[in-house]
């Protein structure tokens, strides 16, 4: 049972690419993609600008925080959705949070 994450979480939380995985950019495709053991992903626009904050050092609060006032949008909205996109990449073991 998975516990259920609170702003104070998201506050704490730092996202990660684990070992082996990375986010590259090929010239020839001129497309992203995050690479990992047996796995490819196409991230679209949205996903791109969340993957390329991942850093280890920045929470996910903090990415939030950026993309809000990139796409003058909702923060508590935009956290919502990385949250929820950076679950779902850690299920896959794609991301460490």
């Amino acid at each position: 049972m998975k516990a259920d994450v609170t702003h104070i979480d998201i506050a704490t939380l730092v996202p990660a690419l684990p070992r082996g995985v990375r986010l590259r950019f090929d010239e020839s495709r001129q497309q992203w993609f995050l690479l990992g053991p047996e796995r490819v992903f196409e991230p679209d626009e949205i996903a791109l600008e969340i993957l390329k904050r991942v850093d280890g050092q920045r929470s996910v609060e903090t990415i939030a925080q950026e993309l809000a006032t990139a796409f003058e949008a909702d923060r508590h909205e935009i956290a919502g959705d990385v949250m929820a996109f950076l679950r779902g990449l850690a299920d896959q073991r794609m991301v460490d949070l």
